[in-house]
């Protein structure tokens, strides 16, 4: 019997699309950039542009998903008489495999201190931030450990989407998504329970608009745009999963307020913690490996288990974004081939598998190896990071709100007349002008920088 492709409720398909977008930037970057950008002041920036803009990205994706019932090439054909927007899909299935295979490396360090904090490796190199610096440094640029602990993790993504859409991904998600919750929310308490954390939570929420500068506003921009999981065709796959009778507006309201919810979660839990053990909140991406382990140690034994808990969510965080990068994949390429579900996601498996541990070995072994003067690590990301996901919104966005017919729009909206839709007016102008610019000002300031 043919599985069912779609997930078989409203909260399987919110846990699932909210473990896809909530990954390792909710976790660290959200509260570091947060308090950089002037706490109070960036958040609400970061407010606005993630609900009227990142929000409207998603809901456009979940509409060309579930009116088509395709993955994102033949979404994008069947939807209009131009094959030529075929490629904004085919742009989308590039962005997600280059995604996925970095993100393997990130999570492959993560999964490593996991097991770390649990044999004690963490708690051994005690306080002394050189002796911490220099282990990440070790074991990152390493040959063996970081490509044991990446394939370790890309099995865990493999196992579950051999599971199937319901089976596998909305089973998981309905877990492991109240999990990472529960974890985050157990590091909030005891963070906040510092002594001193009242300027941990002064530093990510007190508005100093003195801070809030034009790369500040950028930054709440594009943080707000891609922290959904928007722009590489994941919500178009699973929007094609979305119940018919679903309301796709407050299905998309519902992410982007747990995903949001999650970041500043994320804030208090990190950095009341940080700030009461005396350490550099402006820590970006070394913060997690390199600066929280310290914090960690000064708390004595406890500080063992919850260094446990944090890495513990990191990895879950990873896993539930991963999870939807692998899918996205294997559901592109069952539905192109005749290639069954299971084996075309043993080859993706394999393939951003094998182009993670290239770019692993580029940090280490293989940091000789340049592209444009950057090693394939720092390549991809800068792909990853500048280029792929914002071309891919913007054709996305444009296809949207000038190719796709109106009336389409308005009829899955309204899930066929059903529904009241007083808000299409002002979502028809986000999406036809507001949301273009942004984007276009997002990919030139990129491209400057």
């Amino acid at each position: 019997m043919k599985e069912q492709k779609s997930f078989s409720s409203s909260i399987g398909a919110i846990m699932a699309a909210v473990g896809s977008a909530v990954g390792l930037g909710n976790i660290w970057r959200f509260p570091y950039i947060c308090g950089k950008y002037g706490g109070g002041a960036f958040l609400i920036v970061y407010l606005l542009f993630v609900f009227l803009l990142g929000s409207v990205l998603m809901m456009s994706e979940f509409v060309i998903g579930r009116r088509s019932q395709h993955t994102p090439m033949k979404a994008f054909a069947s939807l209009s008489p131009k094959k030529g927007w075929m490629l904004v899909g085919a742009l989308s299935i590039v962005t997600v495999f280059f995604i996925l295979s970095q993100y393997l490396v990130l999570a492959g360090w993560t999964t490593e201190y996991v097991w770390d904090s649990v044999n004690g490796t963490v708690a051994s190199l005690g306080t002394d931030a050189g002796a911490i610096s220099s282990y990440f440094a070790q074991f990152s640029t390493g040959t063996w450990m970081p490509v044991l602990m990446l394939v370790i993790f890309s099995a865990i993504v493999l196992v579950v989407i051999l599971g199937g859409v319901q089976k596998g991904i909305e089973n998981v998600s309905k877990i492991l998504m109240p999990f990472l919750v529960l974890l985050v929310l157990v590091l909030c308490v005891r963070s906040l329970t510092l002594p001193g954390a009242g300027k941990g939570v002064e530093y990510l929420f007190s508005p100093d608009f003195s801070k809030l500068t034009a790369e500040g506003i950028l930054a709440a921009l594009g943080q707000a745009l891609f922290s959904l999981s928007v722009g590489m065709g994941t919500m178009i796959v699973y929007g094609s999963y979305i119940p018919l009778n679903d309301n796709l507006f407050k299905t998309a309201m519902w992410i982007t307020a747990s995903d949001t919810l999650i970041a500043i979660l994320a804030g208090l839990a990190i950095f009341p913690a940080v700030f009461s053990c005396g350490f550099d909140p402006a820590g970006g991406p070394g913060l997690v490996y390199c600066v929280l382990p310290n914090v960690f140690n000064t708390m004595g034994s406890a500080g063992t288990v919850f260094s446990f808990i944090f890495f513990l969510l990191l990895a879950v965080a990873a896993l539930t974004s991963a999870i939807s990068l692998l899918e996205t994949l294997t559901a592109w390429f069952a539905e192109h081939t005749r290639v069954g579900r299971k084996t075309s996601a043993v080859i993706f498996f394999l393939l951003s598998t094998a182009f993670g541990i290239l770019f692993s070995l580029s940090v280490g072994p293989m940091s000789g190896v340049k592209v444009i003067g950057l090693t394939l690590f720092d390549f991809v990301d800068r792909l990853n990071s500048i280029y792929l996901p914002p071309l891919t919104a913007l054709g996305t966005i444009i296809f949207f709100g000038w190719v796709m017919k109106e009336d389409l729009i308005k009829d899955e909206l309204s899930n066929h007349g059903t529904l009241k839709t007083g808000y299409y007016p002002l979502f028809r102008i986000l999406a036809r002008f507001v949301a273009p610019l942004a984007l276009m000002v997002v990919i030139i300031s990129g491209i400057l920088m």
